[in-house]
């Protein structure tokens, strides 16, 4: 009687690469779906490990497809005014903080009035909503604001006699979740906005206005309470201006064309109705 041992072979690695378009008629996937499936099936070959299926997984960072960087989309100053005008009353003030202070919305919807500090122009998040902690170390940070956003913050507080700053149709503080379902309603008055389009998309309006500004990247990070300075750099790569642009800038006038900057889109208009912020 012959016996045969039983060999274990070790699963290849396997490549998703995304295929040439030949064949069946099917496009290449895109880099974000490709990446999805790598992740997918790690996890599949994960749980196999631990079931003592496979002895390893070849599925790693190092197999990874990666993926494509995403260029955020930076609403437009009109677009941003006519987002507030389409609020309630009590939920204006999210707009504000979202555009020009920089704050997610569950900071937004935990911002006290700190009749203190904000009418020096000093905005402090302290908490996330309800009552949890800030996302990192570098979300406490203060953020400073122009005296016209600071009248305009403090009018809900005066008006409802509130505590937070955004409040809802009975003047008490809201959930996230709330302002969200009335930023959506507000969303669709507005054109031009991509379908999901949330307000934590206008922190990138809010760090458009501060790399249109001139300001260095070190500085847009504390703005933004971004916990790295790569962070900022990989999410706004795409709106910064590059070397040849800035050393233009700052030749003389006469040494370079008078031309406007292919960066103008993310600067405020100044014929709008409305203008930010100063």
């Amino acid at each position: 009687m012959t016996h045969r041992r039983s060999v274990r072979r070790e699963p290849r690695v396997a490549v998703i690469a995304a295929p040439d378009g030949a064949g069946h008629g099917s496009a290449a996937l895109a880099d974000s779906t490709r990446a999805a499936l790598h992740a997918c099936l790690g996890h599949v070959l994960s749980d196999a490990v631990h079931d003592g299926l496979i002895t390893r997984s070849p599925v790693s960072r190092r197999t990874s497809p990666g993926a494509a960087k995403q260029r955020p989309f930076v609403a437009t100053t009109e677009q941003v005014w006519a987002l507030y005008e389409a609020m309630p009353t009590g939920m204006k003030p999210a707009i504000l903080l979202g555009a020009f202070v920089g704050l997610r919305v569950a900071e937004i919807a935990a911002l006290r009035h700190e009749r203190r500090r904000l009418p020096r122009g000093i905005v402090t998040p302290a908490i996330q909503y309800p009552n949890l902690p800030l996302k990192t170390d570098a979300s406490k940070a203060s953020i400073p604001i122009p005296h016209e956003l600071t009248l305009m913050l403090a009018r809900v507080p005066q008006e409802y006699g509130s505590d937070t700053l955004v409040v809802g149709v009975f003047g008490r503080s809201i959930a996230p979740y709330t302002i969200e379902t009335a930023f959506r309603v507000a969303r669709e008055q507005v054109t031009g906005l991509p379908d999901g389009f949330r307000i934590h998309d206008l922190r990138h309006y809010f760090a458009s206005l501060l790399i249109a500004s001139g300001l260095d990247v070190k500085t847009v990070q504390a703005r933004l309470r971004h916990a790295s300075a790569k962070t900022t750099l990989d999410t706004y790569w795409h709106i910064w201006p590059d070397r040849d642009d800035a050393t233009l800038r700052r030749c003389p006038r006469s040494s370079a064309p008078d031309r406007p900057s292919r960066h103008c889109a993310h600067r405020p208009d100044p014929s709008n109705r409305r203008s930010p912020p100063a």
